[in-house]
């Protein structure tokens, strides 16, 4: 038996799609091929969040008498501290999917420096895709 007998060729089309900068392998379908169960953080968001309670923990603790006391200290344009705090008053199944990396795919940083509802359940379907 000749060794090209005994190969097997299998051939799986499949699409490299970039996403943040990571490639994604895409099934035929447009499924991704990775298992549902594996999060996917968006560093970004976490580090959006983070930075955002962190800020308001120093202004409620007093280190900070006020926004542009605290924009002059970090470094930081007081509008986007202002936005990135607004974080903090996300509903905590939101902040808590963020952390994990269950946010739903379309939810990103520029999408939630927009004006958000106040409410929690209105956050919670203007955050779905």
């Amino acid at each position: 038996m000749s060794s090209a007998a005994q190969m097997l060729t299998v051939r799986v089309p499949l699409v490299i799609h970039k996403r943040g900068g990571r490639k994604m392998v895409l099934a035929p379908n447009g499924v991704p091929w990775a298992s549902p169960h594996v999060p996917r953080i968006n560093s970004t968001l976490v580090k959006a969040v983070a930075r955002a309670f962190r800020w308001r923990r120093l202004l409620e603790s007093g280190r900070y008498g006020t926004i542009n006391e605290m924009a002059a200290a970090e470094r930081m344009p007081e509008s986007y501290i202002c936005r990135l705090l607004r974080l903090t008053l996300l509903a905590p199944n939101i902040v808590e999917a963020i952390l994990d990396g269950r946010q739903e795919e379309g939810l990103t940083l520029p999408r939630l420096m927009q004006p958000i509802p106040a409410v929690w359940a209105d956050q919670r379907r203007a955050c779905a895709t």
